[in-house]
């Protein structure tokens, strides 16, 4: 039985704008379009400060992977926020691939995936 995939809209919001959560705050940094086999991915980077924790405190960078773009930036929000047509990314071989890609092109702590 073949497993469909599920598409999902990704709205972009802004960049290098800080979103404070209970434990710290975190900022996307920037946006990748990244060639894969015969697809294209998308991932953002980012960091977060965490100075309120029962663990203590720190920072840490990373990325996050949306998935596959299927249509870039092909509508815009009621806010004019642009958004962008992805399928997530579940293939466990595929993700262990891009993250290995992606960790030897950027400096960062970990890469999640949507």
């Amino acid at each position: 039985m073949e497993r469909k995939s599920v598409l999902m809209d990704y709205v972009h919001t802004g960049l290098n704008d800080e979103f404070v959560a209970l434990a710290g705050s975190y900022v996307l940094t920037e946006e990748i379009r990244h060639p894969f086999h015969d697809r294209e991915i998308f991932y953002l980077l980012g960091y977060c400060v965490i100075y309120n924790s029962c663990c203590g405190s720190g920072d840490l960078s990373y990325a996050i992977v949306p998935g596959f773009i299927i249509e870039w930036k092909y509508k815009k929000t009621s806010d004019g926020f642009p958004v962008s047509r992805i399928e997530p990314i579940r293939d466990h071989a595929q993700q262990d691939e891009i993250t290995f890609l992606i960790e030897q092109k950027e400096i960062i702590s970990q890469v999640n995936f949507l």
